[in-house]
């Protein structure tokens, strides 16, 4: 299974904010739309990915408070990025390794979307359940061997 399976499945709507926009509209926005991260955008190019992570790093550093801090001195400025040919197997790897919770999708440099950690585990689970439901459907309907029996394996 591939990035671009989950993709057709949960759709590619973004919420992008610009480098040089307060944090505090950032976190605006991430709290209206209920979402955990907004993906930075400069000059049409992917610059940099703000997640609850780093917005809660920022108000830590500051006080307890988002304060006048721009999107760009708080962003993750090297986020893990993906292809929608990349494996899931591979993005699970990859989302493990850094901690990652959202990775944005890049086909050369367009941006297709953003995957969460959520939606490669609910593919994961999805995938497994309906190869449980083949596998107890397939056994559920093993051939009758002669004199009446069904062989169990």
């Amino acid at each position: 299974m591939k990035v671009s399976d989950i993709l057709r499945v949960k759709g590619n709507t973004l919420f992008t904010v610009s480098p040089d926009q307060p944090l505090a509209d950032a976190v605006a926005t991430m709290a209206e739309r209920d979402i955990g991260s907004l993906v930075v955008i400069e000059f049409d190019d992917l610059v940099g990915m703000l997640t609850f992570r780093e917005v809660i790093q920022a108000i830590t550093r500051n006080g307890g408070s988002v304060g006048t801090s721009l999107v760009r001195s708080v962003m993750d400025d090297a986020p893990l990025t993906c292809t929608p040919a990349t494996e899931i197997d591979e993005v699970r790897r990859m989302m493990l390794g850094r901690h990652a919770r959202y990775m944005p999708v890049l086909n050369g440099r367009q941006l297709m979307g953003v995957i969460s950690f959520y939606d490669v585990a609910k593919t994961v689970v999805d995938s497994q359940d309906f190869e449980n439901r083949m596998l107890k459907a397939y056994i559920r309907d093993w051939p009758a061997e002669e004199g009446g029996q069904a062989q169990a394996s």
